[in-house]
């Protein structure tokens, strides 16, 4: 479960101009977050086709396909139309675990969409870590059962204060990112991995780079770029190497033919 929220997160951040309300952002984090967690495989990312009950509520959901269908499409279309990013985000929390369009982890989805117009508008993220699952059970509940929001809303704004105030005090003490960094993010990352998964030495490593630079970076980014990478390289230690999707195995092989003489 902890590896499909990071899935999910790294999708919504890697594709922050492409997310949005619509079937393809909601679908995919739906397929990450319920990964190997359903009866039915073939339900992760696809709207539910059966009928499903809530736990500690008389609450029955739309059965029919069609018709969830179409009240998925109304949610998506109604989110998007909302100017506000706050006000957005708090209408997913409330009318997807209503509908319960698919057949588990509603309430997950709408959890993390609720971050996709915080994202977008490059806002505080939305995290309920700290929020006690007895009071976000009732504020649920309160909306099947007696269709009142206020409970829920008054959480929402509770959990975004306090998320707010920690990831201020964290991005304080972390300083700003380098935005060259951001930007070729993805590339730095798949070049770097290449680099130790081909085992390439001090003698190669700068060739290898800059004729992949220039194929793929921007004329007048590449010095920099390769300066970042070759930085990347030497930095490396048992401590960081992870962050490349490398296996320790793959770095003990490269760092050997990269500190022999």
């Amino acid at each position: 479960m902890i590896l499909n929220h990071k899935d999910a997160i790294e999708f919504l951040v890697s594709a922050a101009d492409d997310i949005g309300f619509n079937r393809y952002t909601i679908l995919v984090l739906h397929g990450l977050l319920a990964n190997n967690l359903l009866v039915d495989p073939s339900a992760a990312g696809r709207l539910r086709y059966i009928a499903v009950g809530i736990e500690r509520s008389a609450f029955h959901p739309l059965e029919v396909p069609q018709l969830i269908e179409e009240a998925f499409d109304k949610i998506l279309a109604t989110a998007d139309a909302i100017v506000d990013p706050f006000e957005q985000a708090f209408f997913v929390m409330v009318q997807l675990p209503y509908l319960q369009p698919f057949d588990d982890v509603n309430k997950r989805v709408s959890r993390l969409a609720a971050n996709i117009p915080l994202i977008k508008n490059n806002l505080s993220p939305l995290s309920f870590a700290d929020v006690p699952r007895q009071a976000y059970t009732e504020a649920v509940l309160g909306v099947y059962e007696l269709n009142q929001i206020d409970l829920l809303k008054d959480l929402f704004v509770w959990a975004y204060e306090r998320s707010a105030a920690r990831y201020a005090a964290v991005r304080q003490s972390l300083g700003e990112p380098d935005p060259f960094r951001l930007r070729y993010r993805a590339e730095l990352r798949e070049l770097v991995a290449d680099l130790i998964r081909g085992c390439t030495g001090r003698k190669g490593a700068a060739a290898r780079i800059a004729a992949w630079a220039a194929e793929r970076v921007d004329p007048a980014d590449r010095e920099r770029f390769v300066e970042i990478t070759e930085t990347e390289l030497t930095g490396l230690h048992e401590g960081n190497f992870a962050r490349y999707q490398i296996r320790p195995s793959e770095f003990a092989a490269w760092r050997k033919v990269w500190e022999a003489k």
